[in-house]
């Protein structure tokens, strides 16, 4: 399998004219491969600590050395994560296991794993989150259904307990902007 070419990041800002000006275009500066060979790799792109989001002249986004699976309260995430084909290794995962992996992204509370789960690394988050495959195809995996998304496809998920599964043989890129949330007085909660 072919290495995936890394992305450019490139952040915005303003000189001490107030000029709109480039403040960096490389590469995002955090990325980490979770669970090893077989998992998925995330590309930190960029995080807001509020809502609304306070524009700095220098944006700078060094507060995190490491990831964190949820956006900061009431604030945004935006991140890039490369799915490799799932296999075994993922397949076969135990409850334990998948609370270990997300320990690993800074939330082990996320993962809803159990033994009558449709997938070993179900999860859900207090965020509203947009999915937009940017290559590739994925398979989102609901406590009652499922459906294959492809390039160009967007899903809103709005706190659902959910997985992905790259069934396709082929890496797949998706972008992902989270927003931090809270669910209404009308929700059952597990």
């Amino acid at each position: 399998m072919d290495k995936q070419k890394t992305f450019r990041r490139i952040v915005t800002g303003h000189n001490t004219d107030g000029m709109a000006i480039i403040i960096s275009d490389a590469p995002p500066v955090l990325s980490q491969l979770i669970g090893g060979q077989g998992g998925p790799t995330f590309f930190e792109v960029w995080h807001t600590l509020e809502t609304p989001a306070l524009i700095h002249t220098q944006p700078d986004d060094t507060d995190e050395k490491a990831l964190v699976l949820p956006p900061p309260a009431n604030g945004t995430r935006m991140r890039i994560i490369e799915f490799p084909p799932e296999g075994d290794e993922i397949r076969n995962l135990t409850s334990a296991d998948a609370a270990a992996k997300f320990k690993s992204m800074g939330d082990e509370k996320a993962s809803t794993s159990n033994e009558e789960a449709p997938h070993p690394l179900m999860h859900k988050t207090k965020t509203v989150d947009y999915g937009i495959v940017l290559e590739g195809e994925i398979t989102l995996v609901l406590d009652k259904g499922e459906t294959t998304i492809q390039a160009g496809d967007v899903v809103v998920q709005n706190g659902t307990n959910h997985a992905w599964a790259n069934r396709s043989g082929k890496i797949c890129r998706m972008a992902f902007i989270l927003i931090d949330g809270e669910f209404t007085g009308d929700f059952k909660t597990n």
